[in-house]
């Protein structure tokens, strides 16, 4: 069965696309749906009733913890977090589950990171791996970057569709993966510091890396 890999953007669409040209095996059905987690849901959702797969991989590029994921690498999720719902509180922040309302995280089959995390390394690419975090308002701030990090020990990468599309990927019961190139780190908003062109070019070599069998 075939790999469904889910973009927000053409231009991360098309970074996939051009790294799976070399597979020797079929390459993957890829899709850009939009952006934000109501879209990456709905669109995967969608392609997930059309059709049989074996792994869903939300991928695209995104910003970076310090200390965790740098510019320029590459990470593979290990938990998906809904990194803002909940409440916020006097206390703090408080997530969905607490308030008895649901999940606002789903962990990533480790035997699937491992197989799929020494391929990436096998081909020399920089990995990070750690939680993923999945927000409707990429962080532009120091305090917010500081907030998130305290919220979620260990988050190594801050998204817009990951969330969306493992909660489609787990009512059909088909196994997900996150994985995001680092164009910039997470905190105050800086244009001009932004690395999209180097950071589509290392989405493109991961996926020339992966070349469909690891995912299997």
């Amino acid at each position: 069965m075939p790999i469904l890999v889910i973009t927000a953007v053409a231009a991360e669409r098309d970074a996939v696309l051009g790294g799976a040209r070399s597979w020797r095996t079929p390459g993957p059905d890829v899709l850009a749906v939009g952006a934000g987690p109501a879209a990456a849901a709905a669109g995967t959702a969608a392609a997930l009733a059309r059709g049989a797969y074996d792994v869903v991989i939300n991928a695209g590029i995104g910003g970076g913890f310090p200390g965790s994921a740098p510019v320029g690498s590459t990470v593979l999720a290990t938990r998906v977090v809904a990194a803002d719902l909940g409440a916020q509180t006097a206390d703090g922040f408080v997530p969905i589950e607490e308030l008895g309302f649901g999940t606002s995280a789903f962990d990533v089959d480790p035997q699937l990171v491992a197989r799929v995390g020494d391929a990436l390394r096998a081909a020399g690419l920089a990995l990070a791996t750690g939680p993923a975090l999945t927000v409707s308002t990429v962080t532009g701030t120091a305090a917010r970057a500081a907030e998130l990090a305290r919220w979620h020990p260990g988050a190594a990468v801050e998204g817009m569709e990951g969330f969306g599309v493992a909660t489609a990927a787990a009512a059909f019961g088909v196994p997900m993966l996150e994985l995001r190139t680092i164009s910039n780190a997470v905190g105050p908003r800086d244009r001009a510091a932004w690395r999209i062109p180097d950071a589509l070019r290392a989405l493109a070599s991961a996926f020339a890396a992966l070349e469909g069998s690891p995912t299997r």
